[in-house]
């Protein structure tokens, strides 16, 4: 096994932990998490729902092959940190919190540009 590839399933690994474990937490939407979204400003139906879709992205991540859906799962995954992210940061938070974000998010570029070609999308040819 290469460096790239090992550098993949360790991003991939550790990203995989970390969505699953907190799409899992936010499924049990303990009163933790219910009053973040209220800090935030989010209504509270929103936890679930973004628990469903880490958890469902975490498992399209670890699949073999579904490579359009990688990249929409690569993609919800990104657009979920960076939107935490910034709204924590909107919100006037200590930048110390949300380190935990900052990690995700480059565990998520990580794992998507390490991801070896059975894990890409195919380009199909152009029609003429």
């Amino acid at each position: 096994m290469n460096g790239k590839k090992i550098g993949y399933w360790l991003t991939t690994a550790l990203l995989s932990l970390g969505a699953a474990g907190s799409g899992v937490f936010k499924l049990l939407s303990p009163p933790e998490m219910i009053q973040n979204f209220e800090h935030l400003g989010y209504p509270t139906y929103l936890i679930r729902f973004l628990g469903f879709w880490y958890v469902s992205a975490v498992i399209v991540l670890l699949l073999p092959k579904l490579g359009r859906v990688k990249e929409w799962a690569y993609a919800g995954l990104f657009f979920a940190f960076s939107g935490a992210l910034f709204s924590h940061l909107a919100n006037g938070d200590a930048i110390a919190e949300t380190i935990p974000l900052m990690v995700f998010l480059a565990l998520t570029v990580g794992s998507y540009v390490l991801r070896p070609a059975d894990r890409r999308l195919v380009d199909l040819p152009a029609e003429s």
